[in-house]
C-alpha cells in the first residue's frame, strides 16, 4: 500500500461513512466514495482504486442489507432479490466485456436525459414509491425484474456504472410496485451480488489495497447500517426526497465530466 497521510485516511474514512449512509437510503454512495478515493490517492492506478472501492462498498452494502431484512416492518423479498442479483452479476460481466468499445462521451448525455426524465416522473407522481397502490407480484413481474432490472441494470453497471444503486431502487419500485423503503432494501441485496462478482475479479488481478479498504470498510459499514435504520424510521417520503437529491447530483456530476 502506498504511503498515505493520517489526514488523508481520516478524510477517506469520513467519505466512506457518508457514502455508506447515502447508499443504504437510496443508492448512489459510489458518487461520493469513488471520487474521494481518486482525490485521496491520486497516484494509485485506476484499477486499484476501483478494486478498493468495491472492497469497501460491499461491506457497507451487506450491513445495510442485513439491517433491512432484520428490521423492516414489511417482509423484504429476499428470494426475488437474489434472483435479480444473480442476473445482475451476469449482466455486469457482459457490460464489462463491451465497455472498451463504448465512448463515455456518447453515453453520458443519454444517461443524463434518462435521469432527468426519472426525476420529473418522481416529482409529478406523488404516489410513486409509497406502496399505496397494491399490485399482485405475479410470476411475470418477477421474470421482468430478473431480466430487465437484473440483466439490464447489471449490464449498465459493467458498462458504465454511476448511479446503479439509484436505478435499481427506481426500477424495483416500478416493476414490483414496492414502496421505496422496501425497494432500497431489495436493491442492497442485489448490490451485494454484483459487488461480490466485481470484487472477486479485482482481487484475482491483485487490484485491491486491502489495508486501506479494511479501515474504510469499518466506517462504510457503520454508515450503511445507520442509513438503513434512518430509512426504516423516516419512511418512503424521506427516501423520496433523498432520491431526488441523489438523482440531481448524479446529473450534475455527469455534466461536469462531460463538458469540463
Amino acid at each position: 500500500m502506498p504511503d498515505i497521510s493520517l489526514t488523508t485516511v481520516l478524510f477517506l474514512c469520513a467519505a466512506a461513512l457518508v457514502a455508506g449512509w447515502i447508499d443504504a437510503v437510496v443508492g448512489g454512495g459510489g458518487l461520493l466514495l469513488l471520487p474521494a478515493l481518486l482525490l485521496g490517492v491520486p497516484h494509485v492506478p485506476a484499477p486499484q482504486v476501483l478494486g478498493t472501492n468495491k472492497a469497501v462498498a460491499i461491506v457497507g452494502t451487506t450491513g445495510a442489507a442485513v439491517t433491512y431484512v432484520r428490521r423492516a416492518p414489511v417482509r423484504v423479498p429476499v428470494k426475488t432479490a437474489v434472483r435479480v442479483g444473480l442476473a445482475a452479476l451476469a449482466g455486469s460481466m457482459g457490460g464489462a466485456f463491451f465497455a472498451s468499445g463504448i465512448s463515455n462521451e456518447v453515453l453520458r448525455p443519454v444517461i443524463m436525459v434518462v435521469l432527468l426524465g426519472v426525476a420529473a416522473f418522481v416529482m409529478l407522481r406523488p404516489s410513486f414509491g409509497t406502496g399505496e397502490t397494491a399490485v399482485a407480484v405475479t410470476r411475470a413481474r418477477i421474470v421482468t425484474a430478473v431480466v430487465l432490472v437484473g440483466g439490464g441494470i447489471g449490464f449498465y453497471d459493467g458498462l458504465f456504472g454511476p448511479g446503479t444503486g439509484t436505478f435499481l431502487v427506481l426500477a424495483l419500485t416500478a416493476v414490483l410496485h414496492l414502496d421505496l423503503v422496501t425497494a432500497s432494501a431489495t436493491a442492497k441485496i442485489v448490490n451485494v451480488c454484483t459487488n461480490a462478482g466485481a470484487l472477486a475479479m479485482f482481487a484475482y488481478q491483485g487490484n485491491v489495497l486491502w489495508r486501506l479498504a479494511a479501515v474504510m470498510a469499518v466506517f462504510n459499514l457503520a454508515g450503511g447500517m445507520l442509513g438503513a435504520r434512518t430509512a426504516l424510521r423516516r419512511g418512503a417520503e424521506f427516501v423520496r426526497g433523498v432520491l431526488l437529491v441523489v438523482v440531481f447530483s448524479l446529473v450534475a456530476k455527469l455534466a461536469f465530466d462531460q463538458w469540463y
